[in-house]
């Protein structure tokens, strides 16, 4: 793996990694899309998933994990790794986790949480793979029951999906791919890998014009047309992805444009839904800057996406605050994301 230098300060680790730390935590409010086979499942959320309880939702749990365990990796001298380290150690048990399994092994669950909390899973299993550290191993040992589930759902499903999900939010496909792909290129899953590229292919490699005046829609916190870019860049070599970007987004103009694309404002950060769009702006920043690093360095787009890209993450960065909770819960998971350039490291 090539090392990528975080642009994260002490100052600004150590505030994520607080407002990390009291969300997975925080059992209620809670936002359950839970299936009930009988009375008996009618639990609270920490008897139902005792390693990913809080953070409002489980998918916001799961990835509120890997920025706990991404900034502990990061910053393994700060003063808040003590008590992250507590934290995964009661949270990532192999109890907890054979929970979580059984959950996701009952009748009729086999679509939760997929795509989009399934790969985060994949990407929180990705980052405790990568890290050569006693207590990575032992976290990713208790999880891998739970990562190879994930994994057997992809492989079963994604063969059956017949058209790509182009929305804004968790279901859409471009962004789980994505993530998907990144963990199969970090744990050398070759099948998983080829299956995410094929797929790929067979969904998008045909796409030209994308409207992307169309976007924002109100709840969005995925761009559809930067997410499969994306996910493009991942997957074709350089020369066919400048060959697909030419078609796909023929608009992205070669010199500064202000009218080109602009960061977004929610008009109520509080609503959960209209506060979607706060971390659009942290999602498009890290695409652009994915899409600038695929183009080679004389590319006139280059300058573009990264100057564009930069307005969306200080505007994106800035609403991440704890004012509002069930808006902001998940917020400092992508302003990790984004400050760490997760999705620009390399593997070899």
């Amino acid at each position: 793996m090539t090392a990528v230098a975080p642009r994260l300060d002490a100052n600004t680790a150590t505030r994520f990694a607080h407002m990390a730390l009291d969300i997975v935590r925080r059992e209620y409010p809670s936002h359950i899309t839970h299936l009930l086979n009988s009375d008996a499942d009618a639990l609270p959320p920490r008897a139902l998933h005792p390693a990913f309880y809080g953070s409002y939702d489980w998918h916001s749990a799961v990835h509120s994990h890997w920025l706990l365990v991404r900034l502990l990796r990061l910053f393994p001298q700060a003063d808040f790794s003590a008590e992250i380290d507590a934290l995964l150690e009661q949270h990532l048990t192999p109890a907890n986790l054979a929970e979580e399994c059984r959950y996701f092994e009952a009748p009729r669950r086999a679509g939760f949480e997929r795509p989009y909390g399934l790969a985060w899973l994949l990407q929180l299993a990705a980052e405790l793979a990568e890290w050569d550290h006693e207590e990575a191993r032992r976290w990713r040992a208790a999880l891998l029951p739970l990562e190879e589930l994930a994994v057997a759902r992809f492989i079963a499903w994604l063969p059956k999906l017949s058209h790509p999900v182009r929305s804004g939010e968790h279901s859409q496909t471009a962004f789980a791919l994505g993530l998907i792909c990144d963990y199969a290129l970090s744990t050398r899953h070759a099948a998983l890998g080829a299956l995410v590229r094929n797929r790929s292919c067979e969904f998008y490699l045909a796409d030209v014009n994308v409207p992307l005046v169309y976007e924002p829609s109100g709840h969005d916190f995925l761009s559809p047309a930067l997410a499969e870019t994306d996910l493009m860049r991942r997957v074709l070599s350089q020369r066919e992805f400048i060959n697909w970007l030419g078609k796909f987004l023929p608009q992205i103009p070669d010199e500064e444009c202000d009218a080109w694309l602009q960061p977004v404002m929610s008009s109520d950060p509080a609503d959960g839904k209209l506060a979607h769009l706060d971390g659009l702006n942290l999602s498009r920043a890290w695409m652009l800057e994915g899409i600038a690093d695929a183009l080679p360095v004389n590319d006139g787009r280059r300058a573009v996406l990264l100057a564009t890209a930069r307005a969306h993450g200080d505007t994106g960065l800035a609403a991440v605050t704890a004012e509002h909770y069930e808006g902001s819960h998940w917020l400092p998971s992508f302003a990790v994301y984004l400050l760490t350039r997760r999705g620009l490291i390399r593997h070899e």
